[in-house]
């Protein structure tokens, strides 16, 4: 199914000048005219994480640092990290913030109980991160495995990968004892669990920074099992830059904003994929500051968060573009997914205005008018992780 969220939408649009929405966190405030194109471009915007400083989000840290905003005509441009404490797609919907980064299923579930419409209009992450990691001696080496369990999950809709995957095996949840696993792998280092939930670029990396007592050195790949739901069919599309679905129809000077949002944020990104050792130092510079609540931060912990988030974002084809096989693949587990308690993520397929390519076609299209390659496979560099992350 193509979806086409401004040209389906566009009708609605139709007619009439419409305040700025919006507008505590957003420049601008004339009335913009859908009919004929006149309107006051937005100079201001905020984009909600949805999570704290980390090499996860350089892209956005290195537009702020380089100027890339500045280049695509916005005078300030507030990037909010969350500590758990605000759920990025609320915030959108409550209007507290203009663009929001979160992960696919999380919004999914959003928009179906919630009744709201957002539209995905960049698809960030091109693969799941997320793995679990077990000790070498607790046999577990797949998803069959995971039955009478303690499987850690950090909760906050990150867990519906876990159930995705074992519903596609035929697996009863019922019978999977989830264990609450705070933001480290204390709980694995501790024994607290059977299989700790981890991100390839956070948490994996936590472990291998960890001395190993009965070694003296740290732990390596050869210490545990990993599970990586990028190889199940649990595996779902994580972070997404997500917009107003409304005001993006209503509202001419918010989507040319989002085309121009979109252009510094893939330069950001390009410059961290092509720069990864100062995509890193900017956002350590970020995570560090004055005032700045982060964890954990040590420069080489960055340094690996950013090549492997680059692993998960540059996959050969165009930046952002929402692959429609990887889309329908997400709503399958989504819609399979049922957890401990027997209770679903979704029971229906989202609504087609749930995702759209046009914005960042159109940002795309420009930036390779201007001689900036869009595409490709990102080629990793080595990192040599130390003791904490140092």
């Amino acid at each position: 199914m193509r979806h086409s969220t401004r040209r389906a939408l566009g009708a609605i649009a139709g007619v009439a000048a419409a305040t700025l929405a919006l507008s505590a966190c957003s420049g601008g405030g004339s009335e913009p005219s859908a009919a004929d194109g006149d309107f006051t471009p937005l100079t201001s915007v905020k984009l909600q994480l949805q999570w704290l400083p980390q090499a996860q989000f350089a892209g956005y840290y290195v537009a702020l640092d380089q100027g890339y905003f500045q280049e695509e005509g916005f005078d300030d441009v507030e990037v909010l990290p969350s500590g758990g404490d605000i759920v990025p797609q609320d915030a959108l919907v409550a209007g507290d913030v203009d663009f929001a980064v979160a992960w696919v299923p999380k919004v999914l579930g959003t928009l179906e109980y919630q009744g709201v419409e957002l539209t995905d209009i960049a698809q960030v992450f091109q693969k799941s991160g997320t793995t679990q990691v077990s000790w070498k001696d607790s046999g577990i080496t797949g998803v069959d495995d995971f039955e009478g369990k303690r499987i850690g999950s950090w909760g906050f809709g990150n867990e519906w990968e876990i159930f995705a995957a074992m519903a596609d095996q035929g697996l009863d949840a019922s019978t999977v004892q989830i264990t609450t696993q705070d933001f480290s792998m204390n709980a694995l280092l501790d024994r607290d669990v059977d299989a700790a939930q981890a991100m390839t670029y956070n948490e994996l990396a936590q472990l291998f920074e960890t001395v190993n007592p009965a070694t003296g050195t740290l732990y390596t790949e050869a210490d545990v099992d990993i599970v990586s739901y990028e190889d199940t069919a649990g595996a779902m599309l994580q972070d997404a830059i997500w917009a107003d679905t409304q005001r993006l129809a209503d509202d001419p000077a918010y989507a040319d904003a989002a085309k121009r949002f979109l252009k510094a944020v893939v330069k950001g990104w390009v410059y961290a994929r092509d720069n990864p050792t100062e995509a890193a130092e900017i956002t350590y510079a970020a995570a560090t500051a004055p005032g700045v609540d982060a964890f954990p931060v040590g420069p080489t912990h960055q340094l690996w968060q950013m090549n492997e988030v680059n692993k998960l974002i540059w996959t050969g084809g165009e930046f952002g573009m929402i692959d429609e096989a990887a889309w329908d693949k997400t709503v399958e587990g989504a819609l399979k997914a049922v957890n401990q308690d027997g209770l679903n993520l979704i029971t229906e397929e989202p609504g087609e205005s749930a995702y759209s390519n046009d914005y960042i076609e159109d940002a795309l299209s420009e930036l390779k008018d201007e001689g900036i390659t869009v595409d490709g496979e990102y080629t990793p560099i080595d990192v040599t992780l130390t003791e904490g992350g140092k």
